[in-house]
């Protein structure tokens, strides 16, 4: 009973903890505060939850109960009196916060025209008193609920670096009394392209998750593209920010047919495309158009996420996946390589111009990547070079890179994918 409980609190946990940490932010204004009250609710429901029972509202119930720790530590550091002009009216109701109903209330009250308390917690994350990417790895911790190993593995950097960076940055803003907010005019552009980044790999984390028994985790994507709609309502002047909202259509539209009838993984070529989600392609679309259509007025090329959108809309449009219009993607990628600039990017490159112009111009591609000393562990690299080796009829080469591939990997769906192509050759 307990294991099946703690199971419960561990699935709650990973989909309530940003809005918890969010909705204690905007009580105590301090991040790292926030996360660690959040931490105490946490421990709490392990305390009582196995004996008690799951409450009929857990998120409810956690986000109540680190509220009130949040009251409490205001109250022994007496901080009280100097927070009260500052929170006015809504520290006295957050006194009297005793049942999951009224904490429901009071959340759905303070929603306002800028978005929610989560959208204040990535972009005070995301403040430029700290470095790039120390805003997307503590952001992707605090919003995402993502691993330091998962970060590691978005960034292709060792995970005591990520570590440091999330300790460090929790620091820099505390010291630096950060306000917890969205940011307006000017600030606003300045930091809203890492925020988009941040957005981006907890799309990308969710898409293809780095590690465990699922292919994709649907909480993450559907999360990522609710804060996208919300950037691109923020900053619609922007066109990146429509760009990554049509990415992230377009890609979830894919989402049902990725997976077989077991969760097995679907490759994109072998998809049945009845099974794409239409009203999202279509909403995909028209984000990009209107991307597009705002970096013609502005006289800007589109970047890197309007670009991926624009890839991604080949795949969409194509009934089959024979109508592939692999000729414009491989001149998209040629874009995204001169505008974005990775050896992740560089390898797409290699499958589109290999499925553009044949195997060996793409292995050509994919084999100058094969001394990066950031794509040592990524598993892709292998797998790409056993599909081109076995198109090119090199059966042995192929079925080595296949098994290489499927040990760098931590995911078991994508581990059983490529021990199955090692096999088949």
């Amino acid at each position: 009973m307990h294991s099946a409980t703690h199971q419960a609190i561990a699935a709650v946990w990973r989909i309530e903890s940003a809005k918890i940490v969010a909705g204690v932010a905007h009580l105590v204004r301090d991040i790292g505060l926030a996360e660690e009250l959040a931490q105490d609710a946490l421990v709490a429901a392990l305390e009582h939850w196995p004996t008690a029972g799951v409450p009929d509202n857990p998120g409810a119930w956690l986000m109540a109960t680190a509220k009130n720790r949040a009251l409490d530590r205001l109250r022994r550091n007496k901080l009280l009196d100097r927070k009260l002009e500052q929170l006015g009216h809504e520290l006295d109701v957050q006194e009297a916060l005793i049942t999951p109903d009224f904490v429901d209330a009071l959340d759905a009250a303070r929603q306002d025209d800028i978005g929610d308390d989560l959208l204040r917690l990535i972009f005070t994350a995301c403040h430029p008193v700290l470095s790039i990417e120390a805003r997307v790895a503590l952001t992707l911790k605090l919003l995402g609920g993502l691993s330091t190993h998962e970060i590691a593995r978005a960034f292709l950097v060792p995970e005591p670096t990520i570590a440091q960076r999330i300790v460090r940055a929790k620091r820099t803003l505390s010291e630096a009394r950060v306000p917890f907010e969205v940011p307006r005019a000017a600030a606003l552009g300045e930091r809203l392209a890492s925020v988009l980044e941040v957005v981006y790999l907890v799309f990308n984390e969710g898409y293809t998750a780095t590690a465990g028994e699922d292919w994709m985790r649907p909480a993450l994507t559907g999360e990522a593209l609710r804060l996208g709609r919300m950037l691109a309502e923020l900053a619609p002047e922007q066109p990146e920010a429509l760009g990554l909202v049509a990415l992230i259509e377009l890609q979830s539209s894919r989402a049902a047919a990725r997976v077989d009838a077991t969760g097995r993984p679907v490759l994109l070529l072998e998809q049945e495309r009845a099974r794409w989600d239409h009203l999202l392609i279509r909403r995909g679309l028209l984000a990009l158009a209107r991307a597009e259509a705002l970096a013609g007025a502005l006289g800007q090329p589109l970047g890197r996420y309007a670009l991926q959108a624009a890839i991604a809309a080949c795949h969409a449009r194509a009934s089959t996946a024979a109508q592939t219009d692999w000729m414009r993607i491989a001149a998209l990628y040629d874009a995204l390589a001169q505008t974005a600039p990775s050896p992740v990017v560089e390898l797409n490159r290699g499958v589109a111009v290999a499925m553009a112009f044949g195997p060996a111009a793409g292995l050509a591609i994919v084999d100058a990547l094969r001394d990066e000393r950031a794509m040592q562990s990524y598993q892709w690299l292998p797998s790409v070079r056993g599909d081109l080796l076995s198109k090119l009829g090199r059966k042995d080469e192929a079925r080595a890179e296949f098994k290489r591939a499927a040990a760098l990997t931590r995911n078991a769906r994508e581990r059983e994918l490529l021990l199955e192509r090692a096999r088949t050759g």
